[in-house]
């Protein structure tokens, strides 16, 4: 039954996640002004990026190398974009956009990364990890692509949002609570914190 309802959300998931990375590494591409090979390369590495580093870390060929439908998901997000020009929103709707796909995706990733360590039969910590790395790792290849400093080293509570709706889900998984209703209930409850850490411009202390 676990098997199960983690093989459908973590589909479900996923595709939510590439889509959201999708549009924000085209957003990003778009306002750097790649060029259309620079926008596609820097979408998709946003998008299986930190899939491909939990693969890695689990010792797994990387799911784009089996399964084709992400790269279809990932183009079509990218043509969508395209026809609507999101690129040509003025500069606070844009912003908004891309905080929003970007939280849908880091919070999407960070229990799709989880489930998988959790359908492994991983510890608290791997769980943890791995739903981090999912989480971030697209983000941070497409902030050092462009140059810029990677969210997680600055922004607020962004990799820490990752880290406790992955901890968290391993606390349900413990407590035999883990459904389809829960998981949708985290992936919301993981959304509001990060869209009100955001709002709010709350952080973690900073080393003075």
């Amino acid at each position: 039954m676990l098997d199960a309802v983690i093989d459908i959300e973590f589909d479900w998931l996923y595709f939510i996640g590439t889509v959201s990375f999708t549009v924000t590494g085209y957003l990003i591409g778009a306002r750097k002004q790649f060029d259309l090979l620079g926008v596609c390369i820097l979408a998709l590495l946003t998008a299986i990026g930190g899939g491909m580093i939990r693969d890695v870390l689990v010792n797994s060929v990387p799911r784009i190398f089996l399964d084709a439908s992400p790269l279809y998901t990932i183009f079509a997000t990218l043509a969508l974009a395209w026809l609507l020009k999101l690129e040509r929103l003025d500069s606070h709707r844009l912003q908004r956009v891309f905080i929003v796909a970007d939280s849908i995706g880091l919070v999407a990733f960070s229990i799709a990364g989880a489930q998988l360590g959790l359908a492994l039969g991983l510890n608290a910590f791997a769980v943890a990890f791995l739903g981090f790395v999912t989480a971030v790792g697209g983000g941070l290849v497409r902030d050092m692509l462009c140059n810029d400093v990677p969210f997680i080293l600055h922004e607020d509570f962004y990799g820490t949002v990752a880290i406790l709706v992955a901890v968290v889900l391993y606390g349900l998984f413990q407590l035999g609570w883990v459904s389809d209703a829960a998981t949708w209930l985290l992936f919301a409850g993981g959304l509001a914190l990060r869209l009100f850490a955001h709002q709010s411009e709350l952080r973690l202390p900073k080393k003075t």
